[in-house]
């Protein structure tokens, strides 16, 4: 019987890695790492000092999802392969996948997927959000091969959503209840008839909840609570009966001090709800576990140590990964704290002959349109500090650092930057 499963590669490694080394590698990035993160160009009033942040770019689960892609692409060279939604929330990798002939399915309105047109002929790879169990479990019924490239961080969550449905627990994740990972994690607490969920955005959200199940003066009512959370609660989710034991969980990308301060909150909500009942034992109403992965937090923590180091915030900070990139977005939040902040989907948004960036101010909506700054590198020498998302290649980091110099009219070595055009 043929395998339709497969979570491992298919040990194309090293037949593959020298492809993804050659378009995604940079000179720059290698400069800058090798000469401890920071390097300068130019002299005088034109100085330009880049400072990277010691953690950046790709991550340990996204860089095993594009080696899967590759692989996949080279272990069926016949088939028809195809993707459930984006592989990573980066333009330029989705791009380059969809030029190898990699077919991208995209959900419909709500959220679901029309695999109407698949057969068991055809290829599937799963993005390392992951994917539904109801996604899942159809295109297992339709017996196409499946190539699993779920991360191992979002695994870990779903193992924790499990158990909380599992034990009776509600499962409350912070998270964009929009986002595949979410809907994803979300979906494990189904597996089971009791299973519940509800996602929370923010801590506003997190205490109209706890309000909510406290009874506090001002708190929603019953109606209003079931309309602001309807499309992001369990289907038949009653307040007044499931709130009552709650299991914290969090979308892998989000901003680990919010995730840990909601977890908190939540956890003390519930006991002065029932904090004075006979017999009362944390444990039986609230269950946490951080479950922010490493990637993430590391690189919030490179950027944390950027901002306060010996030098002070640099003059002008540009964070580099698509716009709908959770952690990248949390990334350009935590920067506009410190200095002035651009994210840009793609090295292509600074514009060098004009002077000009294209960016998505920190915070503002996905669906927010993109603004332009003129002159938006400050005059004299100037310290740029520069971080990539997740799920951004090292190329577009260089590609980005040349297309800054440029702006002030300072060349790189084409054989050094090594970018992409």
């Amino acid at each position: 019987m043929e395998q339709t499963y497969f979570r491992r590669g298919f040990g194309l490694k090293k037949h593959v890695a020298p492809l993804i080394r050659s378009e995604y590698h940079s000179g720059v990035v290698e400069r800058l790492r090798a000469r401890g993160f920071q390097d300068h160009w130019g002299e005088g009033d034109q100085r330009v000092t880049v400072g990277l942040a010691e953690e950046f770019g790709f991550c340990y689960g996204v860089d095993r999802a594009v080696e899967y892609a590759y692989e996949t692409r080279a272990q069926f060279p016949e088939r028809r392969i195809l993707l459930l939604g984006e592989i990573i929330h980066n333009p330029h990798i989705n791009e380059r996948l969809s030029g190898m002939g990699i077919h991208f399915l995209q959900p419909q309105a709500d959220g679901r997927f029309d695999f109407g047109a698949l057969t068991a002929e055809d290829v599937v790879i799963l993005p390392a959000f992951g994917a539904t169990v109801d996604d899942f479990r159809r295109l297992q019924a339709i017996g196409c091969i499946l190539v699993d490239t779920t991360c191992g961080s979002v695994l870990n969550v779903w193992k924790r959503v499990d158990q909380y449905a599992r034990d009776g627990f509600t499962a409350l994740i912070h998270g964009k209840h929009l986002h595949e990972e979410t809907r994803a994690t979300a979906s494990q607490a189904l597996k089971y008839p009791e299973g519940r969920f509800l996602i929370v955005r923010n801590m506003d959200e997190a205490r109209l909840v706890m309000d909510y199940l406290e009874g506090v003066p001002g708190a929603l009512t019953r109606e209003q609570f079931l309309a602001r959370f309807a499309d992001r609660a369990s289907e038949g989710f009653d307040p007044d009966l499931h709130l009552s034991r709650i299991g914290v969980a969090n979308q892998t990308t989000m901003l680990s001090g919010d995730s840990l301060e909601i977890a908190a909150e939540v956890g003390r909500s519930l006991e002065r709800r029932y904090g004075g009942e006979p017999g009362y034992e944390p444990g039986a109403h609230f269950r946490s576990f951080d479950t922010i992965c490493s990637a993430t937090q590391e690189r919030q923590d490179a950027v944390s140590a950027l901002m306060e180091g010996p030098q002070g915030p640099p003059d002008v900070m540009v964070v580099i990964g698509g716009y709908n990139s959770s952690n990248t977005n949390h990334l350009a939040v935590l920067c506009a704290r410190y200095t002035v902040t651009y994210h840009v989907e793609d090295a292509s948004c600074i514009d060098p002959e004009r002077g000009t960036i294209r960016f998505k101010p920190a915070g503002t909506p996905l669906d927010a349109p993109e603004v332009e700054a003129e002159d938006w590198i400050p005059r004299g020498a100037v310290i740029v500090g520069l971080t990539a998302g997740a799920s951004t290649p090292n190329n577009k980091i260089g590609e980005a650092v040349e297309r800054i110099l440029r702006t002030r009219g300072i060349p790189v070595d084409q054989d050094e930057a090594a970018v992409a055009a």
